[in-house]
């Protein structure tokens, strides 16, 4: 097997993950290839599944099937979209065993429009988990207000859970409360402790993309010196703030009864601004018991040049620094990560209403042939 700079990242306590689904790349056998390669796991969203299936012919027979079969529009996206994830899942199947319930996750998330539905996430994510059937499949849940609950909850009840759209540093203490209250419940109950798998998605570069333009708009020279900084800094504030709550007595108690951390996962680490090196984002965030979920495009160019070095904790004074001068022009990130948690759920809203518009469209098409 060719060693590649995935296999080093897996060294240094990283695991990279694909963020990206498409029929065709599971049946050619490139996920297959890209897990020989060092992968690890593989991220979904409601846009990824838009660009595949209405971005493609490879859904077309089993839509029309399933259309024949009388199936509304969600319940033919669910089927496509479990059965992705279940190729997608028994591929990846090996790495989960060899890593002993480490890596080798597929994720799968809870609709959108269920980001301030506490009750409809929780009856969706079990019923996802249990159709999907598989143990390395991870239910994806945004950290809102009404998802923290929910994130307990079914983390207490032994699922697998993938927290998303996350911002800022409230949004993670919240999303690790809620995680070591969940342990904690089934450590009371004397319930095992060790496969309870889950991650923190925390994004990266769309903080930059929203932050930049408002830099710009103050066209000075040190706003200009923060462009693209920010996203990098932030998230190096979250690594520090996961070492300090994954450590101490409460920690080690949970530890003790084979509990494994909630890794920080860096989401949004494909290069948005072309001024901007296309591995700048995985090159600056690698570290012990994280993973990075990456798109195609940056996956190929992480292999062909990107640096592998422990580098999240690297000029942790500078970050603090970007980030007190940001406060210092005037821009308040925690209105800005707000903002972005707002917009992140509508971004997600709106390919998947799109992705039913489409569904609903190839449906009548069956018709009209029939």
């Amino acid at each position: 097997m060719r060693r590649t700079k995935l296999h080093e990242l897996a060294e240094l306590g990283q695991a990279m993950w694909l963020d990206y689904i498409r029929r065709s790349t599971i049946e050619s056998g490139q996920l297959g290839r890209w897990v020989e390669m060092g992968l690890r796991g593989l991220t979904s969203n409601p846009s990824i599944f838009e660009e595949a299936i209405a971005g493609s012919d490879d859904y077309d027979d089993q839509i029309l099937e399933l259309a024949a079969q009388g199936k509304t529009a969600e319940e033919i996206f669910e089927g496509l979209s479990i059965d992705d994830i279940q190729r997608a899942a028994r591929v990846l199947r090996p790495v989960y065993d060899q890593t002993e319930g480490l890596d080798g996750y597929v994720s799968l998330e809870v609709s959108p429009h269920l980001a301030q539905d506490t009750e409809g996430t929780l009856e969706q994510a079990r019923h996802l988990f249990a159709t999907v059937g598989e143990p390395n499949v991870l239910i994806k849940i945004p950290a809102t207000n009404e998802g923290y609950p929910a994130i307990q909850t079914l983390l207490a009840e032994g699922l697998n859970i993938n927290i998303t759209l996350m911002f800022s540093m409230e949004q993670y203490e919240n999303v690790t409360e809620a995680f070591l209250s969940a342990l904690e419940e089934r450590a009371g109950r004397s319930e095992d402790l060790g496969r309870i798998a889950s991650v923190a998605s925390f994004f990266v570069s769309r903080v930059d993309g929203k932050v930049d333009p408002m830099l710009d708009q103050l066209d000075s020279p040190e706003a200009r010196a923060l462009k693209g900084k920010i996203g990098i800094a932030n998230a190096k504030m979250v690594y520090q703030r996961f070492k300090e709550i994954f450590a101490g007595e409460r920690w080690e108690r949970l530890a003790a009864k084979g509990a494994r951390r909630q890794r920080v996962l860096w989401a949004s680490t494909s290069t948005k601004n072309p001024d901007y090196p296309d591995t700048l984002y995985p090159d600056a965030l690698i570290g012990p018991h994280t993973v990075n979920t990456v798109p195609p495009g940056t996956l190929e160019a992480f292999l062909d040049h990107g640096t592998v070095a422990l580098t999240v904790e690297r000029d942790l004074d500078e970050a603090r620094q970007q980030l007190d001068d940001l406060e210092r022009l005037g821009i308040d990130l925690e209105t800005v990560t707000l903002e972005l948690l707002a917009e992140g759920i509508v971004k997600f809203a709106q390919p998947f209403d799109s992705l039913m518009g489409t569904i609903a469209a190839k449906k009548s098409q069956l018709r009209r042939k029939g």
